[in-house]
């Protein structure tokens, strides 16, 4: 079978001639080139270069005449002189070496009774700071709210629960006393085994959300006055010029994410900055561990095309990393390890990040302002969703995410979360105390650990420093998922890695308050399977009392079921305590938007009503988030690991088919546990309601709250209106125009091009990182690898076999000179169809280019 398609119109070397990026006087001067060897001799200048080393010669020529002067600063050769695209600066190198952990208590007990040394302790490089004192009395206060509420609550509960009698005296009779028979012992037992489950599971759960009710208080109480002797505030901060000395990296680390969206926002995230007078302090590293070569091969062109239209060459940086191991955090200390010394602090942020110039300034004087600190992080508001379900989401997080946030800074002042991204690190601290040892031993809850940013907030305490939030400090955004399912699957992950986390809770060393981060991470979690077996267990309760009791005893009238004893003032008092305790922060959050100012929010009527709605799709959505984290965490006790797999970064909706698979299960559970209770007892049924119609209802509820029209048709009445949606900021109008500029003149197949295309394949080569010297065991493997790749095909080559030559110049300018020559049409097939529309054949006429004008390659036309 040939290769070449005689169909095609024109010879494979005038067809690549017309594809390089030179000017019309310098293309006629290569028409006479009698092989595609003899052209890159010529493009290189060299007429005794190699045939595959003429491709790679050829390289800056092909570069230099399709970006002009722009690269000449960043191109350099290698020790085999070879082309090489300086896309990172030099490196100097800092060990980045981790603590390995001691969770075993026991184990460093016994260490030390027989002699052995354990690990020196943990070294605080500052000395208490004045905050300590305060923090800990607040939080003592905050255990005395939760503990005394709880306490009484339980209470309550054990006198309303039907008819077990606590008292000492009758439960040393159900001890001594011999039962005539098993059944009638497990009569008298199983009540009590019910409701003493039912207690401890309501004790414990009040007392979470106890903690919320009063970390949402006295966030309302903070943000209401407006002032805090405590805190990092910007506020009446000055705006002095940083010093040139205080050198600071912004970091992004990405993994296959969408390349037009993440580039977008740096892109506008980088212009801020240019516009204010410090952007000669800052430096931005694009950090990929991408597995996809297609994702891969499109970052490094939109690296360069968003070097080339911020001007950003020597201060943009880009790396990929070949060996992909601890993930994020893996990611950071490759950083830290090679560029980290250069720098004082550095800015994480997330593929769906974007900060403004002033808020990424601020946080450096705030930095500078407070030497004690080692971490603080933003706030950051959620924005850039239209559809219906991130819409509501969006709108709870800037209305009620205000409140907790600020809560949470009351409580722990200096010894606060940090969540991963949009914060700012000081470098020297992290690199000595806060690299990542694998958690020890085997199954799913050892190995790299997952959720890394409460770990090392951990460790950074550990060692003396503070970690702040700075509340109140605007310009900083992120992005939601788009839907219900997508929430789900990233909460999947996380919910593995704070049960991990979990394991640290003994490490030596640990602040207390950290210590219950971790608690709270897990909790977070273990909240919704606790909740799903009290109402379980309260089902079976009511089950026990139905078919134990006699029905004279267990008759009801009204509402309630009449179990014995009833009383009802202790009952409702309860139930109007607890939904006290869950509604009343959202309310708080609305008397503060009234208060602040409801414009921005659709004004007083329509913040008002979002925020019912809010709450009434909150019903339905709750008991299916309850589902899905109870499975999460059984899963996760089970041995089932977890794949990490990049968010979407664009609004997806879910099929009908896709909400079938996911949600089929609850609402089959739903429909039964409603049937079940009905029969047993269908005045009960009313309190379970909220629980299995929600369940019930989750297929048309995840649907339907996925729809971007619904969504922008709530926004064109002004529901779920937030101010970043009324008075969009310039940084995400910007961050919105570059993502739909970048995917209107995407082309797919970045890989493909960047093997077939002359000017693609001339920027892979000069970007690649794998420059091995010469040997014959590496020459052999390069020459399988371009012969698989010829007789395969780019769809058939997986991605393994893509990247090792997406990193090897030397074997990417041999497969490029061989398909080339030889007119391999398996790649040059698909490469025609990535052009699309921009591929002409010979037969139409084309304007040659002025020899003045910037020539320009019809095969790359990809936006930064």
């Amino acid at each position: 079978m040939p290769k070449n398609n005689p169909t095609f119109p024109q010879a494979p070397l005038d067809d690549y001639l017309r594809h390089l990026p030179l000017a019309a006087t310098e293309r006629e001067q290569m028409t006479d080139a009698g092989s595609f060897v003899e052209l890159h001799r010529r493009l290189a200048g060299d007429a005794r270069a190699g045939a595959g080393d003429a491709v790679l010669a050829s390289a800056s020529r092909r570069l230099a005449g399709g970006y002009g002067d722009e690269l000449a600063g960043g191109l350099a050769t290698d020790a085999a002189g070879h082309a090489r695209l300086a896309a990172a600066p030099p490196i100097r190198r800092t060990p980045v070496i981790p603590e390995p952990w001691g969770c075993n208590p026991l184990l460093r007990l016994w260490r030390r009774l027989t002699g052995r040394r354990n690990s020196p302790p943990p070294r605080h490089d500052l000395p208490p700071a004045s905050w300590q004192r305060v923090a800990s009395l607040r939080r003592l206060i905050l255990l005395l709210l939760m503990l005394g509420p709880t306490a009484l609550a339980t209470w309550y509960m054990r006198d309303i629960l039907p008819c077990c009698d606590w008292s000492f005296s009758t439960l040393a009779q159900l001890v001594e006393g011999v039962p005539p028979s098993p059944w009638h012992s497990l009569g008298t037992a199983l009540p009590y085994l019910l409701e003493g489950s039912v207690l401890g599971l309501f004790a414990l759960l009040f007392g979470w959300v106890s903690a919320g009710f009063w970390t949402a208080v006295m966030g309302f109480w903070e943000l209401l006055r407006g002032r805090e002797r405590q805190h990092i505030s910007a506020a009446g901060l000055q705006a002095e010029p940083i010093p040139a000395e205080v050198r600071t990296a912004i970091v992004m680390p990405i993994c296959n994410e969408d390349v037009a969206r993440a580039f977008a926002g740096l892109r506008a995230t980088y212009e801020s900055l240019a516009a204010g007078s410090e952007l000669g302090r800052f430096d931005f590293f694009i950090l990929s561990d991408s597995g996809s070569a297609d994702i891969a091969a499109a970052e490094q062109q939109a690296w360069l095309e968003l070097c080339r239209e911020t001007g950003g060459f020597g201060r943009i940086f880009y790396r990929r990393r070949r060996r992909r191991v601890k993930r994020k955090s893996g990611n950071i200390d490759d950083f830290c390890r090679r560029w980290g010394s250069q720098y004082r602090y550095m800015v994480v942020m997330d593929a769906d990040s974007v900060m403004s110039g002033e808020c990424l300034t601020t946080l450096v004087r705030l930095m500078e302002a407070n030497p004690e600190a080692g971490i603080i992080q933003t706030a950051p508001r959620a924005s850039g969703r239209d559809t219906l379900y991130a819409r509501m989401q969006q709108f709870a997080t800037r209305v009620y995410g205000p409140l907790l946030t600020a809560g949470m800074h009351f409580w722990q002042l200096g010894e606060s979360h940090y969540w991963g991204h949009n914060a700012i690190i000081r470098v020297k601290p992290f690199i000595e105390h806060c690299a990542l040892a694998p958690l020890p031993g085997r199954g799913v809850f050892a190995g790299a650990i997952l959720s890394h940013d409460f770990v090392e907030a951990a460790l950074m305490r550990r060692a003396g420093w503070g970690v702040w939030v700075a509340h109140d400090l605007p310009g900083s955004y992120e992005e939601l998922p788009p839907n219900l399912i997508d929430e789900l699957k990233r909460d999947r992950r996380w919910c593995h890695g704070n049960l991990m986390n979990f394991r640290l809770f003994l490490v030596r060393g640990i602040h207390p308050v950290h210590r219950a981060v971790f608690l709270t991470g897990v909790m977070s979690y273990l909240s919704a399977p606790l909740w799903f077996a009290f109402l379980l267990l309260s089902t079976a309760l009511m089950a026990a009392h139905q078919l134990l009791m006699p029905q004279d005893v267990a008759s009801a009238s009204g509402p309630f079921p009449a179990w014995m004893p009833w009383y009802p003032r202790e009952a409702m008092l309860l139930f109007y305590s607890t939904l006290t305790m869950l509604v009343l922060p959202k309310l708080l959050s609305l008397v503060l938007v009234w208060v602040k100012g409801a414009g921005p929010y659709g004004g007083a009527i329509r913040v008002t009503l979002s925020v019912l709605l809010e709450m009434c799709c909150s019903i339905l959505l709750t008991p299916v988030r309850m589902f899905f984290h109870s499975c999460f965490v059984i899963g996760a006790f089970l041995g089932r690991s977890v794949q990490w797999k990049s968010p979407r970064r664009d609004d997806g909706s879910t099929s009908w088919g896709e909400a079938l698979r996911r949600h089929g299960v609850q609402t089959l559970l739903g429909v039964v546990w409603a049937l079940l209770v009905a029969w047993l007892n269908p005045h009960f049924l009313w309190w379970l309601a909220p629980i299995v119609g929600a369940l019930t209802l989750s297929i048309p509820v995840s649907v339907l709250s996925s729809r971007v029209d619904l969504g922008r048709h709530l926004r064109a009445l002004k529901l779920f209106l937030i101010p970043e949606e009324h008075d969009a900021p310039p940084e995400l109008r910007a961050t919105e125009r570059y993502t739909r500029e970048n995917r209107r003149r995407a082309l797919g197949g970045a890989f493909v091009r960047a093997v077939v295309d002359p000017l693609g394949n001339a920027l892979a080569c000069a970007m690649a990182t794998a420059r091995h010297g010469r040997s014959l065991a590496v020459e052999r493997l390069r020459a399988e690898r371009v012969t698989h790749a010829l007789a395969v095909g780019p769809e058939r080559l997986d991605d393994r076999a893509r990247l090792a030559l997406l990193s090897d110049p030397v074997a990417l300018a041999r497969l490029h000179l061989q398909l080339w020559e030889e007119g391999w049409e398996n790649w040059l097939a698909p490469w025609r169809r990535s052009l699309g529309g921009l591929y002409r054949s010979s037969g139409r006429s084309q304007p040659a280019p002025s020899s003045q004008a910037k020539p320009a390659a019809d095969g790359v036309l990809l936006a930064g």
